[in-house]
Formats: C-alpha cells, sequence, structure tokens
C-alpha cells in the first residue's frame, strides 16, 4: 500500500513544481487533456511518483519532464526545479519550435514610436472618410 510520502496528485504536483500559477490551473489543464503520464490522458487525481515520465503542455510549449521528487506544498522556483528533469529532446523541440515562432514573425505590425499630433490627426480623418 502506498503512503502518503510515495505519491503525489498530479495537480498537486505540477502547481509545486511551478507549471501552473494556481492548482486550480493544473487541475484544468490536466482535466482538458493537456497532461499526460506515460502518453496516457489522466484525470486530477492520478498520484504521480518519482520517475513517471510526463508529458506537460503550457501554451505553445510542450514539456517532457521525469519526476524526480514530490512536492505537496508550492515553494521557491529554485526547489520546484530539483522536482523534476527536462528530457534532452523535449528541450531540443522546444527551442525549435520557437525559432520557428521567431522566425515567422506572426505578430501584428508595430512602428517604433507613437504617431505625433499631425499624424494623429491625418489618421483620424482618414478614418472618417470610410
Amino acid at each position: 500500500m502506498k503512503t502518503l510520502a510515495d505519491a503525489v496528485r498530479i495537480d498537486r504536483w505540477l502547481w509545486a513544481a511551478r507549471f501552473f500559477k494556481t492548482r486550480s490551473l493544473a487541475a484544468r489543464a490536466v482535466a482538458a487533456g493537456h497532461v499526460t503520464v506515460f502518453g496516457q490522458h489522466v484525470k486530477p487525481a492520478k498520484m504521480v511518483q518519482p520517475g513517471d515520465l510526463l508529458g506537460i503542455r503550457v501554451g505553445f510549449a510542450v514539456y517532457g519532464v521525469r519526476v524526480l521528487a514530490l512536492a505537496g506544498q508550492r515553494g521557491p522556483a529554485a526547489v520546484a526545479r530539483l522536482l523534476y528533469e527536462e528530457t534532452p529532446e523535449s528541450v531540443a523541440r522546444r527551442e525549435a519550435e520557437q525559432e520557428a515562432r521567431r522566425l515567422a514573425g506572426g505578430g501584428a505590425f508595430r512602428p517604433a514610436t507613437r504617431p505625433e499630433k499631425h499624424q494623429r490627426r491625418k489618421i483620424r480623418q482618414f478614418l472618417k472618410k470610410e
């Protein structure tokens, strides 16, 4: 039989490891299927143990991590980093995706400075004509 120190709920561990800002956000992500344990979708009450392999999607980032230690309490970021180890494949994949997004430049056009008074008047006049 497992004792309390042998396993921790996955939503609580994700929160303690600082993948999510709140435990409810972690539980919602697990329930939505953004977190897997050994490739299987799980429920927020799933107990994780050291050695488990997790897949975690947070925004655009997809992490592949191995659980090294358990924590039920959220602590400093330095301690949270000791709870897991990211796989080398995960690091390479995240960096490649980040570089691809950067090169795609999908953001909107942003001028270097704000329009000055005369430019703002011209913009307003142009918008009135439409």
